[in-house]
């Protein structure tokens, strides 16, 4: 405790000197030493073996790491600067200062590049460490167990140059298997295991032309995943031209554990629950897993029981919310243990636009990079049901979906041949849609929106030239082809655009809440970058995954919550970094209440299906801000007995609770445990609109003050509309870390006219603030009217 509150005085000096600094002496960063090589003494050699001798001579050095020898030095510089650079804790680089032929101990310094841009976008890559960085060494000493569809591990992404020794708490294995041996693993990628016997039940057996019985990735999703997550800097990473730059991921020196649970036509329960066993029991800290499904009761849900035995042991679960957006009641993986992360755009597109031969221009979006259409030549375009097979010979007509949405073999050839095709989304993946256009003759394909998909735009690399436009611009384009005997148009791709704004908005595709399961627990609990994300991707595999695309990359763009989700796991990786001793509780806590709900320019958070506001059910607490969370002030912790409470005060068996807690339990009668009080850092509570609403609701919060100093907490309070907010205490006076207190919040309504079956919810806020920090809590009131 010494050394750590020793620590807080070398964060606030070291700031003011612009130094790097430590979560506590225990920890390690890299120092650039300079040495004044003439005072050596004749006794060694060589300055590299001074070198080594000055480091073991240290007090502060561990015994442990004379045997780490390639650890030693990162660098030995001879020429232009004499010394070394290494990896220190602040007590070793300090008793180093105190050497006479030591000239200076610098921190090593990140300087900013033209990265790709969601870890810039979060604020994780400035010219000078970021504090999370620089406290967190990167999560350097954290697990991350991506569950996924494998890893292409020879990807740049994933080389361990530099990186320490594999903490100590690692217990899991490389497993070998089909074009994947130990030597695969490394000290970046340090486990690998895959699960096939769930997928090999529901199948028959893995067809061998399909997937690879082993660690590998041949889909694309779990690579691009993990290197989202905490890829190494990769310099000149781009997907033919597009998104230039250094491609890094969130935490780009934590350690990745491969679990693969997906193959070509999905992932079993079976296999997701086996992996959540094998990765406790290896020793991970965080687990992310960008998979999901329709929503189901925790207990009959095996990824959320698994999550709470992963919780139990300490480990953080983030999970994707789903891309089933923008339609309510859509979010997944909604349990209260799990970290659920919907998607927001950055500051990036990749514009494309539609010229109409009348002068107008529907924007739009695309990855293109072949050759394009003649620039000045514009080309007849069509719509794709319009074009449906056999529409020219009269013969039988293929569904006007089938041919709307451009399926298989659905496009008569004689009316497409040489034209600009507009396709509907949906029945069939984006990409595919070219093909089909391709095949019948066609010259480009317009992917457009249909609804409810509303205004979102996301990018794909077409194969011919091609490019996605929005709802309106479909409408735009159809009355266009509708009312024009000779309806021609053109397209031009325009590259990459970075400084966008509005940024961020929510996605479109993101699926939003409330959750079906409990109107208690808010979901999503954060959003973070998940539209047009470059990261890693495999060989021998195109960007497209058609087999007719022949294209290969290092890096590809993809979009989803699949992609926010290892955001927020990198970030969570960091914080963990940062702070070892913090519960997935209390890292969650830090996430909801620093998270920011207006965009770059100040202005509330915009949903990307119209560009109207955003809800809390589109947002949840707002969008993850990693260098506010290292920082929280206060945190909400939960433990697995206050979860238990939770599901008692929720009405489950203790048939329902014991198969997710894995141990009986007893509710009890206690009145005072209400779903409303579990320790979440949002508040929901429901009112029922047919009762008396005199009485209100009280609600209990606890918070754990994680600062090192004493502070002195006030309240301020945004009441929901119709409703009235009143806390107790309204002052909070912290002496130490560590230190909890309790506050009483008590919500009255008015009495508010709902129609049988639906509800209202309005938004409200608690902030306690000591002048320093904000911690922030959204308030949902909700008025609800059954049948």
């Amino acid at each position: 405790m010494d050394k750590f509150f020793a620590l807080l005085f070398f964060i606030a000096f070291f700031q003011l000197l612009l130094i790097s600094s430590e979560t506590d002496f225990q920890k390690t960063q890299t120092f650039i030493v300079r040495v004044q090589n003439d005072l050596k003494p004749s006794a060694f050699s060589d300055v590299e073996q001074w070198y080594k001798s000055t480091l073991r001579s240290l007090s502060s050095y561990p015994e442990s790491s004379q045997t780490e020898k390639t650890q030693e030095f990162l660098h030995v510089y001879r020429t232009v600067f004499h010394g070394f650079s290494t990896k220190l804790t602040l007590e070793q680089a300090q008793e180093l200062r105190n050497r006479r032929e030591i000239l200076a101990v610098l921190p090593d310094r990140l300087r900013q590049l033209h990265i790709t841009r969601s870890p810039h976008f979060l604020g994780l890559s400035s010219v000078n460490p970021s504090e999370l960085l620089t406290e967190s060494d990167s999560g350097s000493n954290v697990v991350i167990g991506i569950f996924d569809t494998g890893i292409w591990s020879e990807r740049r992404s994933f080389h361990d140059e530099g990186l320490g020794p594999i903490p100590a708490t690692w217990k899991g294995e490389c497993t070998e298997g089909e074009n994947f041996t130990k030597a695969n693993c490394n000290k970046k990628i340090i486990g690998a295991r895959y699960f096939t016997a769930g997928y090999d039940a529901h199948t028959g057996r893995i067809n061998g032309t399909e997937d690879i019985k082993s660690p590998r990735d041949t889909e694309g999703h779990g690579t691009h995943t993990a290197s989202t997550a905490a890829g190494r800097p990769v310099s000149n990473a781009s997907l033919f031209g597009y998104a230039h730059g250094v491609a890094v991921g969130v935490a780009p020196k934590a350690r990745i554990a491969v679990y693969k649970i997906c193959w070509k036509n999905g992932c079993m329960n079976s296999d997701i629950l086996s992996a959540f066993d094998k990765a406790v029991e290896d020793g991970v800290d965080i687990i992310s897993i960008s998979v999901g499904g329709g929503a189901e009761p925790y207990n009959l849900d095996p990824l959320s029981i698994g999550a709470f035995g992963a919780m139990e042991r300490g480990v953080l679960v983030s999970a994707s919310a789903g891309n089933e957006g923008p339609s309510k009641m859509t979010v997944t993986n909604v349990a209260p243990w799990i970290t659920t992360v919907g998607a927001g755009t950055i500051d990036r597109k990749f514009p494309a636009d539609l010229v109409l031969e009348d002068g107008r221009v529907i924007n739009g979006a695309s990855l293109y990079s072949g050759d394009p259409l003649p620039g000045k030549t514009y080309f007849p375009i069509i719509y794709a049901g319009n074009a449906s097979a056999n529409s020219s010979s009269g013969g039988r007509h293929v569904g006007s979906f089938t041919a709307a949405t451009c399926m298989a073999d659905s496009l008569d050839k004689e009316l497409v041949r040489g034209k600009i095709v507009v396709c509907d989304r949906g029945g069939t993946t984006r990409a595919s849609k070219g093909e089909v256009v391709k095949s019948a003759g066609g010259a480009a394909v317009v992917v457009a929106n249909v609804a409810p998909i509303g205004e979102g735009l996301v990018a794909d690399s077409h194969i011919i030239p091609g490019l996605a436009i929005t709802e309106s611009g479909r409408h735009t384009v159809r009355n266009y082809i509708n009312s024009n005997p000779n309806p021609r148009a053109k397209l031009i791709f325009r590259g990459t655009e970075i400084g966008v704004k509005p940024a961020p908005v929510v996605a479109s595709f993101s699926s939003r809440g409330p959750s079906t399961d409990s109107v208690y627990v808010l979901k999503p609990d954060v959003i973070a970058p998940g539209v047009n994300i470059l990261a890693a991707w495999p060989d021998g595999l195109s960007p497209t995954g058609l087999a007719i695309d022949t294209r290969r990359t290092e890096f590809n763009v993809a979009s989803g919550t699949s992609m926010s989700c290892p955001h927020v796991s990198g970030v969570a990786a960091l914080l963990k970094g940062a702070h070892p001793d913090w519960s997935p509780a209390m890292i969650r806590s830090a996430l909801m209440t620093t998270a920011y709900t207006k965009d770059l320019e100040g202005n509330p958070l915009l949903d990307e299906k119209a560009y109207n506001l955003a809800t809390i059910y589109d947002m949840g607490a707002g969008h993850v801000n990693p260098e506010k969370a290292v920082d929280p002030g206060l945190v909400y912790d939960l433990t697995a007995n206050d979860y238990v409470n939770f599901l008692c005060a929720s009405n489950f068996t203790r048939r329902d609770i014991r198969q997710i807690a894995r141990r009986p339990v007893s509710c009890g009668k206690k009145q005072s445990n209400k779903p409303w009080n579990l320790n979440y850092p949002a508040i929901s509570v429901a009112f029922e609109a047919s009762e008396p609403l005199n009485l209100g609701i009280v609600v209990t919060r606890t918070v754990t003050h994680v600062s090192e100093n004493a502070a002195s907490y006030g309240v301020s309070v945004t009441n929901p509309k119709g409703a009235i907010l009143t806390v107790t205490p309204s002052k909070m006076n912290f002496k130490m870390k560590g230190e909890k207190q309790s506050y009483v919040v008590r919500i009255t309504a008015e009495k508010l006219a709902v129609t049988p079956g639906n509800s209202v919810t309005e938004v409200g806020k608690i902030t306690w603030s000591d002048g320093q920090h904000r911690v922030v809590s959204p308030v949902l009131v909700v008025w609800r009217q059954g049948y």
